[in-house]
């Protein structure tokens, strides 16, 4: 390309090729602009986009959120469960220990009535043996149960503060859930599908939908029904085996104390056949009493000397005569009297005898009499006992 001449100065020629170049420069740098903004500029469906997301992850947020909920409200049935459980086994532990308590006071009540009985069968025997070994064997299984019944107390408030951590959680985690189904209490009639299509428990983070004092209360109310569990277990267990040797000693007392009877029936019969026995010695003995008295009269003869006849005196002819030579003595004298002394011997031993059974009749009568009502006393215990042993009745004013 030729040079033209130019008329114009360089100065103003300069100037325009300046401003050209200068429009080229600005052209290229505004096309890259271009080039960078559609590569680099955000949509126009920037805002849907942005809410669509955002919709998205508080979506995801909420579901996580749900099966958090879930998993508490699980939590908080089984909770509602369990102290249900452990209500049923505590007022099963009182009503035991409420019969435990008549128990001890129907023992009282039976040692009371057998320290009535009179005072030759006061003396301690294998009843009273039953009735203290009765006692002890309660109060210690009172102790027992008293114990089951503190840990049940303190288990109870324990699951309850538990419920209510759970349920404040469960209150906390609800507030994003006014836009869904609230329906997480009947998830447990949900079928198998819906337990299958469930959400699983989303992992802990502090600022997440399950947090760290969720899953605190999850644990440690998990824990808590894991104790009750075991402590309904050992609290049953303590009923049963109680109920066994709580009929055990009362069945073990009332068998001793209607084998008492029995004995004391018995022997009562054989002191009343050693009354009759003695009754019949007695009788012999006035009897001969009566015929050594008869013969005592015989052999001392008549009151009066003049109701002698002549073949009682002792100085009749038939003996003076017999006399009138020396040494011719008679014994009948010295025999009469030694008759008469003996006699009287007899009598007063026979006297002797028959007061001394009188008093052992009066004695066997009178432990007789006191066998009578001891077994009296005896049975009335065991019938009184057998009455109650239903727990029926209404235990009042009692500090036991």
């Amino acid at each position: 390309m030729e040079k033209t001449a130019t008329i114009g100065c360089d100065t103003w020629k300069n100037a325009s090729v300046r401003n050209i170049r200068l429009g080229q420069t600005v052209v290229n740098r505004s096309d890259k602009a271009c080039d960078m903004g559609q590569q680099l500029d955000p949509l126009p469906s920037l805002r849907d986009t942005s809410i669509q997301q955002s919709n998205a992850r508080i979506h995801a947020y909420v579901r996580a959120t749900r099966a958090v909920l879930v998993k508490l409200q699980e939590n908080l049935l089984d909770t509602n469960e369990e102290i249900k459980s452990l209500i049923k086994g505590k007022e099963t532990l009182e009503k035991t220990l409420e019969h435990i308590r008549k128990d001890i006071v129907l023992n009282n009540k039976s040692t009371s009535i057998r320290k009535t009985r009179p005072p030759r069968e006061k003396s301690p025997d294998g009843a009273d043996d039953l009735l203290t070994a009765e006692r002890k064997h309660l109060l210690k299984l009172k102790r027992i149960l008293e114990a089951q019944l503190r840990s049940a107390q303190k288990q109870l408030q324990v699951l309850d503060a538990n419920r209510k951590r759970l349920r404040a959680a469960v209150q906390e985690r609800s507030r994003v859930m006014d836009l869904i189904c609230h329906a997480v209490s009947s998830v447990r009639g949900a079928g198998i599908k819906d337990q299958i299509e469930r959400p699983s428990t989303p992992e802990v983070e502090p600022l997440g939908p399950y947090t760290p004092e969720c899953a605190r209360v999850i644990s440690e109310a998990a824990d808590a029904r894991q104790r009750s569990s075991t402590l309904r277990k050992e609290v049953a267990e303590a009923i049963e085996q109680t109920i066994k040797l709580q009929k055990a000693a009362h069945n073990s007392v009332n068998d001793g104390l209607t084998q008492k009877v029995a004995e004391t029936v018995s022997m009562r019969q054989h002191l009343q056949v050693g009354g009759g026995e003695l009754r019949m010695s007695i009788h012999r003995s006035k009897r001969w009493y009566n015929a050594t008295e008869m013969a005592l009269g015989y052999t001392l003869g008549p009151v009066a000397y003049s109701d002698l006849t002549t073949r009682e005196h002792l100085d009749r002819p038939t003996v003076k005569i017999f006399q009138r030579h020396p040494g011719n003595q008679l014994p009948e004298a010295r025999e009469i009297g030694r008759g008469g002394q003996g006699l009287q011997e007899s009598l007063n031993a026979t006297a002797r005898n028959i007061g001394l059974l009188k008093l052992t009749k009066d004695r066997i009568d009178s432990d007789a009499s006191d066998k009578h009502h001891a077994s009296l006393i005896d049975s009335n215990v065991v019938r009184d006992r057998r009455r109650h042993a239903n727990h029926r009745w209404v235990l009042t004013g009692i500090g036991y």
